[in-house]
């Protein structure tokens, strides 16, 4: 599309939109103003530069082998700098703590902040902020899911121990970028079978994260989050950080609670939570995702829940209060693909409930008038909102509508296929 195509579609879908009480230069500058947290691992299928032999456990799986995975952390940058150029608005970068540099073994309850320094100098040069976890799966000490958990104290201690070091690490981000980074831990912990003792290990959990968090560290340099889920693999049966654990906990300790899309019940959905978790904590994580009949993270589509995601948030108007991160790793297709395509899509959602006429929606709802609402709703789906998509992605100099293709068939011809 030309430029002018551009701008008469976005003037007639402004019309459009301002007769519904809708303003949407005010919508363009809020969306753009919303960080996204990109995840490292889907540029690299969750492998890490700690040992280039690295085998996934702790329940997690990647499959395909699509050419031209990243393999080293120059080559990681190299493949985000790409990806980044072609979504618009502000970003972040989500860091484990595997994808360390190094010229030496580094043990994990000994890394420090110069060991991701080329990182911070990155991040830096981008004007955009780092996100950490700690990374408590594919080491030798948590080969049997039992990590924070686990009945043997020196193997705890060990892990309590990377924990502390993870949050070291992540408050040097937020004092070098000046943007507090979000700490999420996630641990493998739970049992394949039933088991006999439940309260055990979950109370063994609760006294490792307070150890944990045992330092006070500034909130205006790093946030502290916990993540849980229903089942892994390896355990089936019983996860001891479950979303009821780590809910509880979150509220009664004061860290964020991350919520994740695909770690629930396939009945339930992340959308409907927010207003009851953010009616009882200050905070909350997302690890926006897609899972397919299980927590499988397939790449974000613009489907139904990731558009109540962002619906919930902006019509509560609690985006302050949410730091929206993307969890997916898919090694079937182009990975910097993935990342364009579940961020733009993330952003899109943005925008979309952002051109929502609100306060329309908010009177009718007011006076009980049911069907209005419900027409207002409607009417909202087949809305102009592509074409301000449209010109949101041109002013930013962001590519419009698939043209951002050519650019990652280019890159991976060029680049990915000689990996």
């Amino acid at each position: 599309m030309t430029d002018k195509t551009i701008q008469a579609a976005f003037d007639r879908a402004s019309d459009t939109f301002a007769a519904t009480g809708v303003d949407v230069a005010a919508a363009l500058a809020q969306v753009d103003e919303v960080p996204i947290s990109l995840h490292c691992w889907q540029g690299d299928d969750v492998r890490g530069f700690e040992n280039p032999d690295a085998v996934l456990t702790g329940g997690i799986q990647v499959s395909g082998n699509y050419p031209g995975r990243a393999r080293s952390p120059q080559e990681l940058r190299a493949d985000l700098d790409l990806a980044m150029s072609l979504i618009p608005g502000k970003l972040r970068l989500n860091l484990h703590a595997s994808y360390l540099e190094t010229a030496e073994k580094v043990e994990r309850d000994a890394i420090e902040p110069k060991h991701f320094h080329t990182w911070v100098d990155w991040a830096k040069a981008k004007g955009i902020g780092l996100d950490f976890n700690p990374t408590l799966f594919s080491h030798p000490l948590a080969a049997d899911n039992r990590t924070l958990s686990h009945p043997d104290a020196g193997i705890r201690r060990f892990w309590i121990d990377h924990c502390k070091a993870s949050r070291k690490v992540s408050e040097s981000f937020g004092r070098s970028l000046g943007t507090p980074s979000v700490m999420n831990i996630w641990i493998p912990d739970g049992s394949k079978d039933l088991p006999a003792d439940r309260f055990t290990p979950r109370n063994r959990l609760r006294d490792a994260l307070d150890d944990i968090l045992s330092e006070p560290i500034s909130k205006s340099f790093h946030k502290d989050a916990v993540e849980g889920k229903l089942f892994g693999i390896g355990a089936e049966a019983y996860t001891v950080g479950s979303n009821e654990f780590y809910l509880a906990y979150a509220a009664k300790r004061g860290t964020m609670l991350c919520l994740d899309a695909g770690h629930f019940h396939p009945t339930e959905v992340v959308s409907d939570k927010l207003s009851a978790v953010l009616s009882l904590i200050d905070e909350v994580l997302l690890h926006v995702s897609r899972p397919m009949r299980w927590d499988s993270d397939h790449v974000v589509l613009l489907d139904d829940e990731t558009q109540a995601i962002a619906s919930e948030l902006v019509r509560g108007n609690v985006l302050g209060r949410v730091a929206i991160g993307l969890d997916f790793f898919d090694a079937s297709i182009n990975r910097i693909a993935a990342w364009v395509v579940g961020t733009r899509n993330m952003r899109k959602a943005l925008l979309r409930a952002m051109l929502e006429p609100r306060a329309r929606l908010v009177e009718a709802e007011a006076r009980d008038d049911a069907t209005l609402r419900m027409a207002l709703f409607e009417e909202h789906k087949s809305s102009p909102w592509g074409a301000v998509w449209d010109y949101y992605c041109s002013s930013r100099n962001a590519p419009v509508g698939l043209s951002w293709f050519d650019a990652v068939k280019t890159y991976e011809h060029d680049v990915l296929a000689k990996r």
